[in-house]
């Protein structure tokens, strides 16, 4: 058995080791160059969308609903732990890197979104299915690499992402927080879980277009008060990150010192865990969407890796480095609690704040792969799948709190990889769809007769 363990732990770091790092970084590279600087021009447009009130369009859900059931499943646990591990391994300079992620994954998930509202298709019920899968059996016209992206994202919201990390984050919250016994809180989530899903995506959208944005805001108020008490230090935070991004990290208190290269392995891989860009799971949320126009879910989709990560992992980030919790032997949520505990000056009001935001945000991601993993299940099996695959769901978040296997996560670390490995094969094999969709847009809708500026060198 612990040879078998150590085989899956030899094939987990290749499948996330710098070829796959490469590959994400890359392809939103390519792609932000071949559309003009897209994220950069665009953003504010975008951001005037997210917020617009536009029905135009088929679809189940409005587009901000969409965007919102994406975000329910990206910002989790990795906002608040993911960004203390990247740190703790790589050092300030972590946070350049995961910044560097950030900005050209908006332009892998633009281009992932644009094609899932193209490709999308419209199911036995009536309503929109539409990713990954679809784009590369109707687009690329490979059934085989669409089945493997649906198997593996189907095992991500089962056995990775979706089920197990996230009920144990819950359920360690309300315990050391709240007093709460594991069994009552299991049961609550198992109730409140069972309800939410079993209404569909426009329960879970509903759910999640309240949720999200309330408890997105309460964090971010909850960072900017720890940065405003040590506002002083801010600059010298922020110079800390740049510099520690292109040289070795001292070692100091709790902190072992980080090499430049750690610094950059660290960053770009908690960047793409906390945001998605490339794994594919945000487009089927987009494919939802009441749109009558693929680049404009595009543009919309996009701003969610800027919230995640621009936003919110940098927030957690300062937090970090402007306390100096870094520093100290603390690793992940316990970390971030006692950067809180000693940026607001009180070690009671710090965790609760923690413990709060890793309850909702893992509930609200336990919600958003549920809805991925229905999506592949009427993909491989149509819609007689739905109704079996939701109990069986409920049933796995059930038993989360009884399940202590780290050959699970190993597993599920594998899955989550082998994801994005076929989604970004169909990312470069359409990239001229893209390219050739976004031109027409800004020349047509925008009145843009010149569109020289969205089609830079090769």
């Amino acid at each position: 058995m612990n040879n078998f363990q150590s085989l899956l732990q030899t094939i987990d770091n290749f499948v996330w080791g710098p070829p796959l790092l490469i590959l994400l970084v890359g392809t939103g590279a390519y792609f932000t160059f071949r559309l003009g600087l897209l994220q950069f021009r665009h953003l504010p447009t975008a951001l005037k969308m997210v917020f617009s009130k536009d029905k135009s369009g088929n679809g189940d859900i409005s587009s901000f609903a969409a965007l919102c059931t994406a975000l329910s499943a990206t910002i989790g646990t990795g906002n608040i732990i993911g960004v203390a591990t990247a740190i703790k391994l790589g050092g300030p300079g972590a946070l350049f890197w995961m910044w560097l992620a950030a900005v050209f994954g908006m332009a892998t998930k633009y281009a992932e979104c644009l094609l899932a509202v193209k490709y999308r298709k419209v199911d036995a019920k009536g309503q929109m299915v539409g990713g990954p899968m679809y784009y590369l059996q109707y687009g690329v016209g490979s059934k085989g690499l669409a089945v493997m992206f649906a198997v593996s994202a189907l095992g991500v919201a089962c056995f990775g992402i979706g089920t197990f990390p996230q009920v144990n984050a819950i359920l360690d919250a309300s315990e050391i927080s709240f007093g709460v016994s594991r069994e009552i809180s299991t049961t609550l989530l198992t109730f409140l879980v069972a309800v939410v899903t079993l209404g569909g995506i426009k329960s879970i959208a509903k759910v999640a277009g309240k949720v999200v944005p309330t408890m997105a805001l309460f964090y971010i108020l909850a960072c900017l008060s720890v940065l405003i008490s040590n506002a002083q230090h801010l600059g010298s935070a922020l110079e800390l990150v740049i510099t520690s991004a292109f040289t070795s990290t001292a070692a100091s208190g709790g902190f072992l010192g980080a090499g430049m290269m750690l610094a950059i392995q660290s960053g770009i891989a908690r960047g793409v865990f906390s945001n998605e860009s490339g794994l594919g799971s945000a487009p089927m949320a987009a494919a939802a969407a009441k749109t009558d126009s693929c680049v404009k879910q595009g543009l919309i989709s996009m701003t969610g890796t800027f919230f995640d990560t621009i936003i919110i992992c940098t927030m957690t980030g300062l937090a970090l480095i402007l306390t100096g919790a870094w520093q100290t032997d603390l690793a992940g949520a316990q970390m971030t609690t006692h950067a809180f505990a000693v940026g607001l000056n009180s070690e009671s009001i710090g965790p609760l704040l923690v413990s709060i935001g890793l309850i909702f945000f893992a509930f609200t991601t336990i919600l958003g792969w549920n809805y991925y993993g229905e999506r592949c299940v009427v993909y491989l099996f149509g819609t007689k799948g739905v109704l079996p695959y939701k109990f069986i769901f409920v049933a796995l978040v059930a038993s989360g709190a009884f399940l202590h296997l780290d050959m699970i996560w190993i597993i599920a670390d594998i899955v989550n990889g082998l994801m994005a490995v076929p989604n970004l094969i169909g990312l470069i094999a359409l990239r001229h769809i893209v390219i050739a969709e976004t031109k027409r847009y800004f020349a047509v809708d925008l009145g843009v007769s010149d569109d020289s500026e969205l089609q830079p060198q090769s």
